[in-house]
């Protein structure tokens, strides 16, 4: 199946089905990572107390972590919460925010990794080459590495993880161990807002809950989000303005737009 097709079918099931994504998330983002989710066609819940999560992802289509305002507590709720996702069988993706800057982050996100099966992990080059042991370079919460050259590297750490990796920069990769897609849709305007990178997160969750193939899902997450933000690109003034024009293009996203726009492959 071609890119295109992968998420146009990705999307229709998402607008079909209308899955609960469950976030446990970092507090910098949760409005406008839940106005993604409804603009995509899902519904969002955000309930991170620990006597509360579990309960709540019993409900979920899938369960978004994401580590960016990290708490100890939190990280308990995600455990906690994740181990109940997998008794279920409901796809966790992971956003490690930050990993490879702080030990604490670092140490975190191995532990989440080590502890729960993970669907898909998608992050910036550092944070994922962090998490797999290749001292992946990090500023912050921002990536200062890069992936050219180390498909291979990605393809074995999804081999040995058992889950998809995927990630996101200039040009998004995605792989499972035995398939990798490239995808070059975005716009730089994306960088320049908080919150676009865990807005992929929330896509593909939001893919991965409709989808049975979560290498099909993060492809089609990770595209049509990127789809989204060169339209909105395309009509915004400027960063102030991206945010509103970013959500009414995920809301008018559909065959015709994905068709005519993605710039993706899979080898």
């Amino acid at each position: 199946m071609k890119p295109a097709e992968i998420t146009c079918r990705g999307l229709a099931a998402i607008r079909s089905s209308k899955p609960m994504i469950h976030h446990l998330t970092n507090t910098v983002v949760m409005n406008f990572t839940a106005n993604v989710t409804l603009c995509l066609g899902a519904a969002p819940v955000m309930a991170p107390c620990i006597k509360e999560s579990p309960e709540m992802v019993r409900f979920a289509g899938a369960l978004l972590l994401n580590i960016g305002t990290l708490d100890l507590g939190l990280v308990r709720s995600m455990l906690a919460a994740g181990r109940v996702a997998n008794e279920l069988g409901i796809p966790i993706v992971f956003d490690p925010v930050g990993a490879g800057a702080t030990e604490l982050r670092t140490d975190s996100a191995k532990m989440i990794t080590r502890e729960l099966e993970i669907t898909i992990i998608r992050g910036n080059a550092g944070e994922v080459l962090a998490l797999s042991g290749a001292d992946g370079k990090v500023r912050g919460v921002d990536s200062m590495d890069s992936v050219e050259g180390r498909i291979d590297l990605l393809s074995s750490f999804a081999a040995d993880s058992g889950s998809v990796i995927a990630v996101t920069g200039s040009v998004d990769i995605v792989t499972d161990g035995n398939r990798t897609a490239r995808i070059e849709n975005g716009h730089p305007i994306m960088g320049r807002v908080t919150g676009t990178g865990c807005s992929a997160s929330t896509s593909v969750a939001c893919f991965a809950a409709s989808m049975e193939d979560p290498f099909h899902a993060a492809l089609g997450g990770l595209a049509a989000l990127g789809i989204a933000g060169e339209n909105a690109a395309d009509v915004c003034a400027g960063p102030g303005t991206f945010v509103p024009c970013f959500l009414d293009a995920l809301t008018d996203l559909d065959r015709g737009i994905i068709e005519s726009r993605i710039r993706a492959e899979i080898f």
